[in-house]
């Protein structure tokens, strides 16, 4: 296991400081009955309804806001909500995958491919991006949980595959510094379950999509792909988005300022 793989987890997450925090709420309710709907209303007897509650949890969802989103499991507005997975090019090649949960197919088939149109992209058929990916467990530590080494240590022997620990100063990518744990896609609960015996509790766990390989990408190119990108994330019904582009520090700065 390499302490710092080349691989960046190049990942829009929701919940940055400029997203309302109502709206990211109300995503992670809908994430919650839906994974409720799943299996067993019970944490502890569904593992996507477990990696749900905790997620939200991190966020400092209200209890009664969750709650609240597993007992409608009972009722029917679990069953109008559709998992959909959309896949396209960016400008620069760059790959894109965007996971929505929406109660209106054709509204969110809209809205995605008005997206993409709007600012250079192509939306592709299923299969057309995630074939360069790979779908795995991400368990994300604060820098606070301990030092590379120690971090490094447990997450051998709770059996990941992967560690990333950036300590530094945040980039454009990053929310705070810290660990980032990489595990097979079905040994998520077993060695986030190992980890927090030893760690504390995570800041999130959840399944994403790993690219295999990064997309350089440069210039205005970097302006309007990020452009691309907000504009995914601050749909409704988008769940993730995660895209695959190798930017330098100098591109990267030039954004940020």
């Amino acid at each position: 296991m390499a302490g710092h793989s080349k691989f960046k987890n190049i990942m829009h997450r929701k919940g940055r400081a400029d997203a309302a925090r109502s709206k990211l709420f109300s995503r992670l309710s809908r994430e919650i009955t839906v994974a409720a709907k799943s299996g067993l209303p019970d944490p502890d007897m569904n593992p996507r309804l477990r990696l749900a509650v905790n997620n939200a949890k991190a966020e400092s969802m209200p209890k009664d806001n969750i709650e609240r989103a597993i007992k409608k499991a009972s009722g029917g507005e679990a069953d109008a909500l559709e998992d959909i997975r959309y896949e396209g090019f960016g400008p620069g090649g760059v790959g894109i995958i965007v996971e929505v949960l929406t109660d209106n197919r054709n509204r969110a088939s809209s809205n995605v491919r008005a997206a993409f149109s709007k600012y250079g992209g192509n939306l592709g058929e299923t299969g057309s991006v995630s074939f360069m990916w790979d779908r795995v467990g991400q368990i994300l530590y604060p820098a606070e949980a301990g030092s590379e080494d120690q971090v490094m240590e447990a997450a051998i022997e709770a059996g990941a595959s992967d560690v990333e620990s950036d300590l530094e100063k945040p980039d454009i990518y990053e929310d705070a510094p810290g660990h980032t744990i990489i595990t097979a896609f079905e040994e998520l609960n077993e060695v986030a379950e190992a980890l927090s015996k030893v760690l504390g509790d995570p800041r999130s766990t959840s399944v994403i999509w790993k690219p295999k390989a990064l997309t350089p990408v440069s210039g205005d190119q970097v302006a309007t792909l990020m452009k691309l990108i907000d504009a995914l994330d601050s749909d409704d019904d988008v769940q993730q988005v995660y895209f695959n582009a190798d930017i330098s520090d100098e591109d990267a700065a030039k954004l940020a300022g």
